[in-house]
């Protein structure tokens, strides 16, 4: 097993290992990050789920002490952030958005660069890197180049790199994008891996709903630099307050809205343009007659469509719009910045 960091001497760690108050961060006149406040558990995985921009990197930035605050405060393991950052950063584990590996080191003396950072003896080291390389199963691409491996091969060597020094709490930040579904995957089994055999804390930042939903046992809905609502995957499905109907009609007038809001399983109603999108208990129960009053309205439905509460649904109805979108839209910035690095390299 790998072994954790020692505890330091007269530390008193309570259960909230990650303490956040009202913290703040501007630059110039954004606010990026503002008044945030929450606690992460030892052994919990903690996501910070939100739209690119939404103050998620910064976050992370702040309570691995790379950028200092506006205002507020934080505890991260038990140590202020403002007057021990030493501490801090002993204590935590960081896998950056962006590659950090050396394409002309190999990927072991990669590992070993980190743990001489960090002041740790090569007679540790040496032995650790092999532990961690066989943990993200790289043991037989250990002495090749970074400039050879792949994406996927890449991201388990930063996951590597972030655990070289035995951290308690390990921050990834968006820790599988660019990479395919498969490698995903694999990237899915090593951060559970961390969680359920050693016992670490993650906290980690994404916007892709499947993966928030399958990993964290918390997630915080962060939007425009504010904490918008707290809650583990199923407590955020279930706030939506029942199933999801949307109807498109062909006419956007008249506007029937409080004639659906009379049907006795429905319990809300929003119109945009020619959609409505219902909150109904006993969804299957109910389409069929909102579709049929709609009718009898003298309007055409040309769809019906009909889902259970999802994340993404969820974030849909706190941020008003949905994050599907900016997947797309984060891919192809992080795939633009992979190509330009390359072309100056």
């Amino acid at each position: 097993m790998i072994k954790m960091w020692p505890n330091q001497t007269g530390t008193q760690v309570s259960s909230a290992i990650v303490k956040v108050d009202k913290l703040s961060k501007t630059f110039g006149s954004l606010k990026a990050v503002d008044g945030i406040s929450f606690e992460i558990q030892e052994g919990e995985i903690f996501g910070l789920l939100g739209p690119n921009g939404a103050g998620k990197t910064t976050t992370i930035n702040m309570l691995t002490t790379l950028l200092k605050p506006t205002s507020g405060n934080a505890q991260v393991c038990g140590y202020n952030i403002f007057k021990q950052a030493n501490e801090v950063r002993r204590n935590v584990g960081v896998v950056p958005q962006e590659y950090t590996a050396d394409e002309d080191m190999s990927g072991k003396n990669n590992i070993l660069l980190c743990a001489d950072l960090y002041g740790l003896p090569r007679s540790d080291s040496k032995q650790h890197s092999e532990e961690l390389l066989k943990l993200v199963e790289l043991q037989d691409a250990a002495d090749k180049k970074v400039g050879t491996y792949s994406g996927g091969m890449r991201r388990r060597l930063e996951l590597a790199c972030g655990l070289i020094n035995y951290p308690k709490l390990l921050f990834l930040d968006e820790p599988t994008l660019g990479l395919d579904v498969q490698t995903r995957t694999a990237v899915w089994k090593y951060i559970k891996t961390l969680k359920e055999e050693y016992r670490m804390t993650l906290l980690m930042t994404t916007h892709y709903l499947e993966e928030a939903d399958s990993l964290c046992d918390r997630i915080a809905i962060i939007d425009h630099g504010h904490i918008i609502k707290i809650g583990s995957p199923e407590e955020l499905k279930s706030s939506i307050g029942g199933d999801v109907i949307v109807i498109e009609v062909k006419e956007a007038e008249p506007d029937v809205s409080s004639d659906i809001s009379q049907i006795k399983l429905v319990k809300d109603v929003k119109k945009n343009m020619n959609t409505y999108r219902i909150k109904a208990d006993l969804g299957e129960e109910a389409s069929p007659q909102i579709a049929d009053m709609i009718r009898s309205k003298g309007l055409h439905v040309t769809k019906v469509s009909l889902t259970k509460p999802t994340l993404d649904e969820a974030y849909l109805e706190f941020t008003g719009r949905s994050l599907r979108e900016e997947e797309v839209d984060k891919l192809s910035m992080f795939r633009q910045r992979v190509t330009m690095r390359r072309a100056r390299s």
